[in-house]
């Protein structure tokens, strides 16, 4: 199923520590580096989730129908459950709730009023029923747990992430640039290459975006606990706030959560949800996520060939742009910034993809941030390059060993696009270099190029 998923647009494996044990995520990995052993032009990344300091409800024997009106409690005593009380996971939650505080389970799906509390019991009044199951998620509105945002359950996750050589972390809760700091600190000791990716998903986040994300190598707009932490009228206006800034810094984003949730147990999505892709999409994301869907969805191929098809259609319909974002007159004086800007427009104009050949990404990365309207293959020589390059909008990263002659090397590649089907002969490639070039060697040149594709 894993392999059918990346045959039908899965680009990055999520791994969601929230759920399972290392010996069943394990497999997922062993399973996606058997994918990916098979291609050297196709990938599929993987990235960890740290469960964060989440208050969940503790396990059900059965689910418990929760009516409106009715009385319900909650204790951090372990180990009850019953009718009309059930355990929560996080000792503090006594001291974080509130009387007239509203709880929102699962995301909202659920909600109860705060009516009184003693030292071990917060009692509950029924506003919104449905069926509570095991383990649901718990938010007060309007404010953020105090549980720091890496859990000692984080840091054995992360671990197992630097023993696995993940691509991405996705941390949960961020509340400031701290965490961010704190984590790549840890990973530096570890000489592990993973970078980090930011869930905006607190209320505390917010007021700090700009640091945390600077901070980062990405964003995650966690759209489900966003709208229970803060008012939900305010989540699209964030969702645009996040994207903008991430496009800004040159960073990828990625938006999350209920993109397709009524295909968990349709075969058919809403045509909602299919405009929610559109406009992700529109709005510069770098991805679109899937959870639910795939996880435990009864239509997992279905929902990802749903989003992988509105979001190319949506994509073929935006304006082919010849003039520069806002932000290019503040990168002008960089000459990566400037060449990728003129390989865009070249690109653009001539209606040719770019072909670039990168160590380090970093060029590819640049390309991304211009939205050339066609498709970027990033040649590298690096494999934990081609893995990271595969979350960014437009780049079709693809391995290939460098050899000392340059025009041999551009030989192969334009040979191997041409093999794989990916250009046809006589199309032009628009070819970028900029930066040490050759690229193996240290003398420095920068131009581009457009070539024509000939079979031998």
């Amino acid at each position: 199923m894993i392999w059918k998923l990346a045959e039908t647009g899965m680009n990055v494996a999520r791994l969601n520590m929230s759920h399972g044990d290392h010996a069943s995520h394990q497999k997922t990995i062993d399973l996606v580096n058997e994918y990916n052993a098979q291609f050297e032009e196709k990938v599929v990344a993987i990235m960890l989730d740290t469960k964060g300091p989440e208050v969940r409800s503790g396990d059900v024997s059965q689910p418990i129908l929760l009516k409106e009106g009715q009385e319900f409690n909650f204790t951090i005593r372990r180990g009850i459950n019953t009718e009309d009380t059930v355990s929560v996971n996080y000792d503090d939650f006594i001291n974080d709730v509130e009387v007239g505080d509203i709880l929102l389970v699962d995301g909202g799906m659920m909600s109860l009023a705060v009516k009184s509390k003693t030292h071990d019991l917060v009692k509950c009044k029924v506003i919104d029923g449905g069926e509570l199951k095991s383990r649901r998620h718990l938010n007060v509105r309007g404010k953020s747990a105090t549980l720091p945002s890496i859990t000692e359950k984080d840091w054995e996750d992360i671990k197992f992430g630097v023993d696995n050589q993940v691509d991405f972390y996705a941390v949960s809760f961020v509340k400031d640039a701290k965490v961010v700091h704190e984590l790549k600190d840890y990973l530096k000791g570890c000489s592990a290459d993973i970078h980090v990716i930011v869930k905006i998903e607190s209320a505390d986040s917010i007021q700090n975006l700009h640091s945390i994300i600077s901070a980062s190598d990405g964003a995650m707009v966690a759209r489900g606990d966003l709208g229970a932490e803060l008012p939900i009228e305010e989540v699209p206006l964030l969702q645009t706030d996040i994207i903008r800034r991430c496009r800004s810094m040159q960073k990828p984003v990625i938006v999350a959560t209920n993109m397709l949730e009524s295909m968990i147990d349709h075969p058919t999505p809403t045509r909602a949800e299919v405009s929610d892709i559109a406009i992700a999409v529109r709005e510069g994301a770098d991805a679109v996520m899937l959870s639910g869907e795939t996880a435990h969805g009864k239509f997992p191929l279905k929902a990802v060939k749903v989003m992988h098809t509105v979001a190319l259609r949506t994509e073929s319909s935006l304006p082919i742009s010849i003039s520069p974002p806002g932000q290019f007159s503040a990168y002008k004086s960089h000459m990566g910034d400037m060449f990728a800007f003129h390989a865009t427009t070249m690109a653009n104009t001539l209606a040719t993809p770019i072909i670039v050949f990168t160590r380090t990404g970093s060029m590819a990365v640049t390309l991304s941030h211009y939205r050339p309207s066609s498709t970027i293959f990033a040649f590298t020589n690096v494999g934990r390059v081609k893995q990271r390059l595969i979350l960014y909008h437009g780049v079709t990263p693809i391995y290939m060993k460098f050899t000392d002659d340059v025009e041999e090397t551009f030989s192969q590649a334009l040979k191997l696009l041409l093999t794989k089907g990916l250009v046809i002969e006589g199309q032009y490639v628009t070819l970028v270099q900029s930066g040490a070039q050759p690229i193996w060697r240290r003398e420095s040149t920068h131009h581009i190029q457009v070539r024509k594709v000939l079979a031998d």
